[in-house]
């Protein structure tokens, strides 16, 4: 028992190691060689947790555990999963599968714990097969009734993508508690197939946090915004106290609608109930504040958190950036890179958006070459579209031509039609007709860009064009007309607006208005 209390209280692998030599000089661990080694192996494990992230510390303390593991003579079942369990945890997976096999080909009995963690190694390797052999394996070994088992299989069937799998495990089982749904439901969410954890939400006899937070998050990733924040809404009604990813994601529901107050009443509600503001709600809050303009009260959230991730930094940009801060954003920018925070797309996204929309040219081009030269960020698609939307809003046509034509892979439908777009501002009908054809053999269900064309046209007065152009529009009929749409928040109820539709309640009324205002207009004129 003392040699145990030792070992247990070891606060590192380096004090385990002294302890360790101290019992091979001693003459201890001939005593109790079996004993002392198992509780060895057992701390590493422990240890193993907080490793787990250094590479370095990892494979040092993965070494250290297969040597005391090959140190014990005839290891037990318990010490099997124990180093089993190690190398799942520091990213080993492979070598985990391998003790696993030498395990069953030694005869030594599996337990409780064995499966699980061997379908976690197989989750990190996505094997398919070696699921649908531990599956058997399950089956042999009479742990087809044993809920943490099947728990487990349906987990490690979700984690590699086999949901149908992972469905007829959790139907078959006769036994099913709270984590059977909640884990269903979590890997249908992952592959963003909401319906159907939606239905398993709905079966469930007892739900918990976990099950309605999951299920938001589900909404909110998929940007079903709407029924993210419905649910939310009900969850709060049942008195469930939401945990950090559904406040999370219904802040994320909230910024992407605009729904300000509602997002106000989710701030509130953190506050009086004394909710710890991790970088991740920290995140959300500024996301929302900044996303809905309130770029003041987005700023007091981020200066006042203490744990700014990347996250926090790229929302408070991105939020700048919308509303047209483009200074700003260059401002947080810098003390971004000045905090230590290494930038990544989005960063650079966000303040190329900001500079496009204040027309800062120069800064921009600066900040685009330096992208993978000296911050070793790889210029994406939708970093070409911004510049080449920044370009042709300051009439540098023929620039975002020659950016255009250096591409490594040639422009996508956003990068020709933020050319397309810059060529209507400043009239450049030849250049607007080559990224038109672009756009239109890229995206060619598109109708936007037929609209723009025959603005272009009709600004040069080429009327003929325009004629044809819209003759060309109504001919194909694979061509989609995107109707603009608007929302606006009145008296706490979200009102959306649909360009030329009569569904709201108050059509009439609203035309009518509309109407008075255009009369007023003409007499003032």
């Amino acid at each position: 028992m003392q040699l145990t209390a030792v070992i247990k209280h070891c606060k590192d692998v380096q004090q385990l190691q002294q302890v360790h030599a101290q019992f091979i000089t001693t003459g201890l661990l001939r005593l109790h060689p079996p004993h002392i080694l198992t509780n060895i192996l057992h701390s590493i494990n422990n240890f193993a947790v907080t490793t787990a992230d250094v590479k370095s510390s990892s494979a040092a303390v993965l070494s250290y555990a297969i040597s005391v593991f090959n140190s014990i003579s005839n290891p037990s079942t318990f010490c099997y999963n124990t180093i089993i369990r190690a190398h799942t945890l520091l990213s080993a997976p492979l070598s985990a599968l391998g003790i696993f096999a030498r395990m069953h080909k030694l005869s030594v009995p599996p337990d409780f714990h064995s499966f699980p963690f061997a379908l976690k190694a197989c989750a990190q390797l996505r094997a398919v097969w070696t699921t649908v052999t531990i599956h058997s394996q399950v089956f042999k070994f009479g742990f087809v009734a044993d809920l943490y088992v099947v728990n487990c299989l349906i987990h490690g069937y979700a984690a590699i993508g086999s949901l149908t799998d992972a469905y007829w495990v959790f139907d078959e089982s006769p036994d099913k508690d709270v984590i059977s749904y909640n884990t269903l439901i979590d890997g249908f969410v992952k592959f963003g197939d909401v319906v159907r954890a939606r239905e398993v939400f709905n079966m469930m006899p007892v739900r918990d946090a976990v099950s309605w937070g999951t299920l938001v998050a589900g909404y909110a990733q998929a940007k079903q915004c709407k029924e993210a924040i419905e649910l939310f809404c009900e969850m709060m009604n049942t008195g469930i106290r939401p945990d950090n990813r559904a406040l999370v994601s219904a802040l994320s529901a909230c910024a992407e609608r605009g729904e300000l107050e509602r997002g106000k009443a989710i701030h509130e509600y953190i506050k009086q109930n004394r909710i710890r503001v991790d970088s991740f709600l920290s995140t959300g809050l500024v996301d929302l504040y900044a996303k809905c303009g309130c770029i003041e009260t987005a700023a007091d959230i981020f200066e006042s958190s203490p744990d700014k991730s990347s996250f926090t930094w790229n929302a408070m940009i991105t939020g700048l950036a919308m509303h047209g801060h483009g200074h700003l954003s260059l401002n947080y920018f810098s003390r971004m890179k000045e905090a230590g925070i290494p930038p990544d797309g989005i960063s650079f996204l966000g303040v190329l958006v900001g500079c496009s929309h204040t027309g800062l040219v120069r800064e921009a081009q600066k900040l685009f070459d330096e992208m993978e030269s000296v911050y070793g960020v790889t210029r994406e698609l939708k970093h070409y579209g911004c510049m080449a939307d920044l370009l042709g809003r300051a009439g540098l046509i023929k620039e975002a031509m020659e950016m255009i034509k250096g591409m490594p892979t040639g422009g996508d439908a956003f990068v020709w039609a933020g050319l397309l777009g810059g060529c209507r501002i400043h009239g450049n009908v030849g250049i607007a007709e080559k990224a038109a054809e672009q756009v239109m053999e890229l995206k060619p269900k598109d109708g936007g860009v037929y609209s723009i064309m025959a603005n272009v046209y009709a600004s040069a007065e080429r009327w003929d064009e325009v004629t044809k152009i819209r003759r060309l529009m109504d001919a194909n009929k694979k061509v989609k007309r995107i109707a603009g749409y608007s929302l606006i928040q009145l008296n706490g109820v979200m009102h959306e607006f649909i360009a030329g539709d009569t569904l709201h309640p108050l059509t009439d009324e609203i035309y009518l208005v509309l109407n008075e205002i255009r009369e007023h207009q003409f007499e003032t004129c």
